[in-house]
């Protein structure tokens, strides 16, 4: 379901700057491009993160983290997820709070549309975001007791980085053999 979200915002974003273009370079522009293209923006960032935070492509240290032996790994895995999903609760409820502050307003250029529709984004957000972590806390714990953590940068490279990694690249049966 994210991923058709973010596959719509990414949409809506690419349409509402491309009539702004037209229109600007028309000469007529209009007055509400701009402010909706902002809007749409922070949606993508919110649940592109929330989406991010499911497939475990979100920002860490798995290569930092992977040199530890397993007995530290975990504590320090669990201590990240804790300080993640700390965070993305004290932004939820300040989300909250300022969706509760701007009852009444709207936007300037469409005032018809409430800010507190807008601002939504940042409880939902915050709370999408919190689920993914706590769905893939599992996983985390796996790996931390396991072979470690994928590092997606260095696999991106072409770099094994960790047993894990080499074990899904390469073949140990056809690194035996040699041509004849």
């Amino acid at each position: 379901m994210l991923e058709v979200i973010v596959f719509l915002n990414v949409l809506a974003l690419t349409l509402i700057i491309s009539v702004g273009f037209l229109s600007r370079l028309l000469g007529s522009p209009f007055s509400w491009y701009d402010e909706l293209a902002s809007v749409c923006l922070a949606w993508l960032t919110y649940y592109g993160a929330a989406l991010a935070a499911i497939k475990g492509a979100h920002i860490a240290c798995p290569s930092v983290i992977n040199m530890a032996p397993p007995s530290i790994r975990l504590p320090v895995a669990l201590l990240g997820e804790l300080f993640t999903i700390g965070f993305f609760v004290l932004l939820g409820i300040t989300g909250y709070q300022v969706v509760q502050i701007l009852e009444g307003s709207t936007m300037v250029s469409l005032t018809s549309v409430s800010l507190q529709i807008t601002q939504s984004v940042i409880p939902i957000g915050s709370a999408l975001f919190i689920i993914a972590q706590l769905l893939r806390l599992p996983e985390v714990i796996k790996s931390a007791r396991g072979a470690g953590f994928i590092d997606h940068e260095l696999e991106e490279a072409g770099i094994p980085a960790n047993p894990v990694a080499d074990s899904r690249h390469h073949d140990t049966s056809t690194m035996s053999r040699q041509p004849s």
